[in-house]
């Protein structure tokens, strides 16, 4: 059966046009994680990936998983809630265009509908913007969280192309 999904692919290109989102409490705290921890990466994708049909690393070998959460340009965040996880994001520099693309982004499901969404895209873009990239770039469509799209344009991020994808 195929289905008709909606893309967009937004940005943002500089931190002043940030409309901030700060952490609801002293509860919740976002940490860059290294060393890398691919199990980690692994993890959230499945976790936050099973309600919005996000398949294609499903089939990666754990040498996959290690090689990509390896590689310099590849950033992993994880907010968590006192010390449990609650949501990531993966932030991938594209230097040959001296920009960062938000690869992926989400929260586990018990932590979603909370106002944690605004947070934590808030904290990607910026930690994107304080590795000097000149231009901050995402996308999503419409099976992703209901509030994905608002999310990004209410932090100041501007739809630049949209399209229409079978799958």
């Amino acid at each position: 059966m195929n289905k008709q999904i909606e893309r967009n692919y937004l940005e943002i290109n500089s931190l002043e046009e940030l409309r901030e989102s700060h952490s609801p409490s002293e509860d919740y705290k976002i940490k860059f994680i290294q060393p890398a921890n691919f199990q980690l990466n692994k993890f959230f994708y499945k976790e936050v990936g099973k309600k919005h049909n996000w398949i294609d690393r499903l089939e990666w070998s754990d040498r996959s998983w290690i090689e990509y959460v390896s590689n310099k340009n590849v950033k992993t965040y994880v907010l968590t809630a006192k010390n449990d996880l609650a949501g990531y994001f993966e932030l991938i520099l594209h230097s040959d265009k001296n920009e960062i693309e938000i690869a992926y982004l989400g929260l586990l499901e018990e932590y979603q509908n909370q106002k944690l969404g605004s947070y934590l895209l808030s904290s990607a873009i910026k930690n994107s913007f304080l590795e000097e990239a000149k231009r901050v770039c995402v996308h999503t469509c419409s099976l992703d969280h209901k509030n994905a799209l608002d999310n990004y344009i209410s932090r100041g991020m501007k739809i630049f192309k949209k399209e229409t994808v079978t799958i």
